[in-house]
């Protein structure tokens, strides 16, 4: 299972989100983490390398949802891998 820290811009994105996109989003999240327990991640999610920073990639679920997160150090004791959420919103989380 897979370990998550969400940065603070995160959260000051996640307090910006209406509730149906937090409800889509979380959605996507488990999405996510049974993809990452699969070693493949599902198509609708639209996984890829964010270009403008190393490291860093973009996961889509919607025609305006978005998140960008990094694979951090693992944690001590915790299988899978640690997953940085950076960013979660709209196309404005690009700005």
């Amino acid at each position: 299972m897979p370990t998550f820290d969400p940065v603070a811009a995160f959260w000051a994105d996640w307090r910006r989100l209406r509730p149906e996109q937090k409800a889509a989003f979380l959605r996507a999240r488990d999405l996510f983490v049974q993809s990452l327990a699969e070693g493949i991640f599902h198509p609708s999610l639209r996984v890829k390398r964010y270009r403008s920073l190393p490291g860093v990639y973009e996961m889509t679920w919607a025609p305006d949802g978005r998140a960008l997160w990094a694979y951090g150090q693992p944690v001590p004791g915790q299988p899978g891998p640690h997953i940085v959420w950076l960013h979660v919103g709209t196309h404005k989380i690009f700005d």
